[in-house]
């Protein structure tokens, strides 16, 4: 999980261009991979199935949900869409959720808080959590520090992700990023909270925090998955850095796609 639909991003989200340049893959920037080229690159890695998010900026679409369709549709088997909304309209939003989910067969939200400068517990998301518990799927987020240079705190799993969790206890919440460098508050968070989970997207699995492995092994093996912020890390390299990690065969399952298929209700597959 934890995939773009690649091409436009240096005009279209400039937040991001630094992010990808300090990631060495600044390459796909002006890019626009077709669904046979990213397919042909979770073969190399050993992925059987990704998610690909559209995205949505204050003001303008940068990838459409119906692009983020057209990729599904091309390789159903292998793609899932997570849909994006404009959160300053949300009418229209919860509108437009409605419908990703139910023609579009999406499979979750996602709102990234530092893009809007909203924390997700401002009164614009609440109509989209109703929503989301409604159709029955998850809310993704972004938590910890922003790797663009805009401002950090709308990423605080406390008191942010915590009030919200509270406020709805059947809304399933992933939380990407990891949460550094507030990762035991994530933890806590996602420990306190039946419905709260972590991914691990833009951080490869080499530099995962010490407290997130200890989580991941014993008392949080459910609760946490795998992701990589596709382009920005490459799939190969991931994969290969989890193998590397050794975890117990079960709990290398449960990270890289048990997890996933319970909390986005996602169809099995063999691998």
């Amino acid at each position: 999980m934890g995939a773009t639909v690649t091409g436009r991003t240096r005009q279209g989200l400039p937040e991001v261009v630094r992010l990808l340049e300090k990631s060495g893959t600044a390459r796909y920037l002006d890019l626009k991979l077709t669904p046979a080229e990213i397919v042909a690159a979770m073969d190399v890695a050993g992925i059987q199935q990704l998610m690909l998010s559209a995205w949505c900026r204050p003001g303008r679409w940068l990838i459409t949900n119906d692009e983020v369709a057209a990729h599904v549709e091309t390789f159903p088997e292998r793609f899932a869409g997570v849909a994006a909304v404009d959160l300053a309209n949300p009418v229209a939003a919860v509108r437009e959720l409605d419908r990703a989910v139910r023609q579009l067969g999406f499979k979750a939200l996602r709102v990234v808080p530092w893009l809007w400068k909203l924390p997700p517990n401002d009164k614009l998301y609440y109509p989209l959590y109703v929503k989301c518990i409604e159709l029955d799927i998850p809310f993704c987020t972004q938590v910890g520090h922003t790797g663009p240079l805009m401002p950090s705190e709308t990423g605080r799993p406390v008191p942010y992700i915590d009030e919200v969790a509270l406020t709805f206890p059947e809304l399933r919440i992933v939380c990407g990023h990891i949460g550094h460098p507030w990762t035991d508050e994530m933890i806590g968070v996602a420990w306190k909270h039946d419905n709260v989970y972590i991914d691990t997207s833009a951080y490869l699995p080499r530099y995962y925090p010490p407290q997130l492995l200890q989580f991941m092994r014993t008392y949080g093996q459910d609760k946490v998955l795998f992701g990589t912020n596709f382009p920005q890390l490459p799939l190969a390299k991931c994969m290969k850095q989890v193998r590397d990690l050794e975890l117990p065969q079960d709990m290398e399952d449960k990270f890289l796609f048990a997890n996933a298929r319970a909390v986005f209700r996602l169809l099995s597959s063999d691998s």
